[in-house]
């Protein structure tokens, strides 16, 4: 960081308006004669007022507050016999940016908040970018896309008093109790990551690793931190929240500023077809982890953070992620979640920073584009007198080849269906979480977190509902929450019995 002797220093340059003219003094106003009325012709001063009314920018709708830097990806394991693509077949270095963000506050909101965290990572290869628009957690609270919006909801404002509502949040979610695998996860001890160096970023969703001869296999893709992980328990994350909202983000830049520079390993989870169509869960259910025992992590790569940013704004605030945003060879699965974001992220892009979002330097690809997109706002780079139509431009060399598996393709279509019911299944995870990962500590911890947000909720109805899906996960769950918020405890949710769930699957008609 810059030494106040540094900043009280004059940086020598004139002070001009934004077309270059120079402008004697700075505070200046033109006037119609010594104290007569302000002018419209001093441009300087319009110029000026009429930027300032202009210089922000819709903030993000989710993960509006976060954190970036700048640093290099390092693939140090390659992975050819997956693949197709050439950066992940060979060793070498790309420059990268990532950002961390909270999902659900407002920009100026606190980074201790229990929330989810963004984990977000632009990697600008020759084959051009491919970003990585993962979260901290490896599961998420729904897996129907129509869902996200409303979801999303439950986490702002109320339209009327502008306030959190408790009774939105959980009223969502015991109707969704598909949702409790990441609810058991926002709740307990991993909750509240303590900074955004000691956490992981998982891509939740399953990819697909391409070959050239079109065969593939299933992706889940992780970043483990080199720091390890640190948490903050609730008590001190209220306690920051007031004291420091600004705390991860601070973090992060003096981590990096004083040469203590994070890394994460990069690191890939594969899954064949024919492993898919027996695996006891849906592998485009974003509710769900495969395990690391039956499917072990293998290291590609490495992340690492090394430079601060010079202007927030141009490299934090206007860096675009998207999903869909792919190199050649890694492509997303039929996860209808991952499908819909395919869309939504740019959608969202055009709308915050123009249609020529990418032609922002920050998401500038290393080869500048070459197609038949031009104009429209801040179109800075219009390819210059080049056709915008089919000319003499080359033809791709890579083509991918039709899939081989038609058969599994019917399967995949079958799961598609598979993820509007709530069955058994739901619980299993969400149950092991509490039977074989919390300890008694833990335990206790979780239910006075949920018993303390729970019970802000008005709604008793709201308050039983939630329960009886706490106690299909296990029946502590739901008596230990309602023993400390002093309600009745109601009998657990029914759902699908597993047995039946994966008959279920076995049997839908793909053309139903």
């Amino acid at each position: 960081m810059p030494s106040q002797e540094v900043l009280s220093k004059p940086d020598g340059a004139v002070f001009t308006t934004s077309q270059g003219h120079p402008v004697p003094e700075p505070y200046a106003h033109q006037r119609a004669g010594r104290n007569g009325p302000l002018l419209l012709q001093d441009f300087a001063h319009i110029d000026m007022l009429a930027h300032f009314d202009r210089e922000r920018i819709p903030e993000r709708v989710v993960h509006a507050k976060g954190s970036g830097a700048h640093g290099t990806f390092e693939v140090t394991d390659p992975i050819p016999d997956l693949t197709c693509a050439e950066f992940l077949g060979k060793k070498g270095k790309v420059s990268a940016t990532a950002r961390f963000s909270t999902v659900g506050g407002e920009s100026g909101s606190a980074d201790t908040a229990r929330d989810p965290r963004g984990f977000s990572v632009k990697l600008r290869t020759e084959q051009g970018i491919w970003d990585h628009v993962y979260n901290n957690t490896p599961v998420f609270f729904l897996r129907d896309p129509a869902k996200f919006p409303r979801f999303i909801h439950t986490q702002k404002r109320d339209p009327q008093t502008h306030l959190k509502d408790a009774d939105h949040f959980w009223d969502y979610l015991s109707q969704e109790p598909e949702a409790f695998h990441q609810v058991m996860i926002l709740f307990g001890d991993r909750g509240v990551p303590d900074g955004y160096r000691f956490m992981h970023g998982y891509s939740g969703h399953t990819h697909k690793l391409v070959k050239a001869d079109g065969s593939f296999v299933y992706a889940q893709f992780h970043y483990q931190s080199r720091q390890g992980t640190k948490f903050l328990t609730q008590d001190e994350s209220v306690k920051i929240a007031g004291e420091n909202p600004d705390y991860a983000g601070q973090d992060l830049f003096e981590a990096i500023e004083k040469g203590e520079h994070p890394s994460w390993d990069f690191c890939v989870q594969t899954m064949t077809p024919e492993q898919a169509e027996k695996f006891r869960y849906n592998i485009l259910d974003l509710t769900k982890i495969w395990s690391h025992k039956e499917f072990p992590l293998r290291k590609v790569g490495v992340l690492t953070l090394n430079e601060n940013v010079k202007n927030y704004f141009a490299e934090v605030e206007q860096v675009a992620f998207s999903p869909s945003h792919l190199i050649p060879g890694v492509e997303p699965s039929a996860d209808p979640v991952l499908q819909s974001r395919l869309f939504s992220y740019p959608d969202a892009h055009r709308y915050r920073l123009s249609a020529n979002y990418a032609q922002l330097p920050v998401n500038a690809p290393l080869n500048l584009p070459a197609n038949f997109q031009r104009d429209g706002t801040m179109a800075f780079h219009n390819q210059g007198a080049r056709p915008n139509y089919k000319s003499t431009m080359q033809k791709l060399s890579y083509k991918p080849q039709p899939y081989q598996f038609d058969k599994h393709e019917q399967f995949v279509g079958n799961l598609c269906v598979e993820l509007s019911e709530v069955t058994e299944l739901d619980f299993e995870q969400p149950r092991q979480l509490w039977e074989k990962v919390f300890d008694d500590g833990a335990r206790k911890r979780f239910i006075g977190n949920v018993a303390g947000h729970l019970g802000g909720a008005k709604s008793d109805e709201i308050k039983q509902r939630t329960l009886s899906v706490f106690n299909a996960i296990h029946p502590d769950i739901g008596s230990g929450i309602a023993k400390a918020m002093g309600v009745s405890n109601p009998a657990p949710l029914k759902a699908l019995p597993a047995s039946e769930a994966l008959e279920f699957r076995a049997n839908i008609n793909p053309q139903a």
